[in-house]
């Protein structure tokens, strides 16, 4: 069932009209009218003010069998917001906005990946892949004698594209704001925090006071 029927049949067991619906809501009957025949689906804070009005969740006014978790990080998504969209607004519940953005995944591995395999064999083989970092980069980490890294998750570049100061005192960045990456915060039993970020081409950790402030470049590295 389409989302445009879901609300039409929530509002008629309510036994309300679209003008009654659009008063409670704030919004013109010409907008409760569209969302039921499809023009048009609500915004992000309507979903929030539709789901809180009927007693139901997110997820049901999507009319979607998805279970609340991103198909590609496997990020929790606990708010609309954080769900992904398509190229024109309209909602992607299959996986959250950090790994999937206007229609396209983000991250590198995705993107030239993706047409080659089975839903089932990508979503194996991506699992295989963030497997293979972590080795890659707990290796790294015990070498510096740092903590252990179980879990990486979808960062967007410019999140976590810090500036470092480099021995000749030049001050440069490694990331790509508009990209995403596979990272992690870690903290050391001394209180310290280490952030780790991973692709395709690269591995960087660095570390920083709890603030954000004093990033320091402990190593970068190329793949091969």
């Amino acid at each position: 069932m389409a989302m445009m029927n879901v609300i039409y049949e929530l509002r008629t067991k309510m036994g309300l009209s679209q003008e009654a619906l659009a008063d409670k809501l704030f919004v013109s009957r010409q907008a409760v009218s569209r969302w039921e025949t499809g023009e048009t689906v609500p915004n992000t804070e309507t979903l929030k003010l539709l789901s809180k009005f009927f007693g139901v969740s997110i997820n049901t006014l999507l009319d979607s069998p998805f279970d609340g978790v991103c198909k590609c990080c496997g990020m929790q998504l606990e708010d609309v917001c954080d769900i992904a969209r398509e190229k024109d607004g309209t909602i992607n519940p299959q996986y959250c906005k950090w790994c999937y953005d206007d229609g396209e995944f983000t991250l590198d591995f995705w993107k030239q990946n993706r047409g080659k395999f089975t839903e089932e064999q990508f979503e194996c083989y991506f699992e295989q892949y963030k497997e293979q970092t972590i080795k890659e980069l707990n290796v790294l980490l015990q070498n510096e004698g740092l903590p252990r890294v179980e879990n990486l998750n979808v960062l967007t570049g410019w999140y976590i594209n810090h500036e470092y100061t480099l021995p000749n005192g030049e001050r440069v960045k490694f990331l790509d704001d508009k990209a995403s990456y596979l990272g992690n915060q870690l903290k050391s039993e001394s209180g310290r925090l280490y952030g780790i970020a991973a692709n395709m081409d690269l591995l960087l950790i660095s570390t920083y006071d709890e603030n954000g402030e004093n990033q320091q470049l402990i190593l970068f590295k190329k793949r091969l």
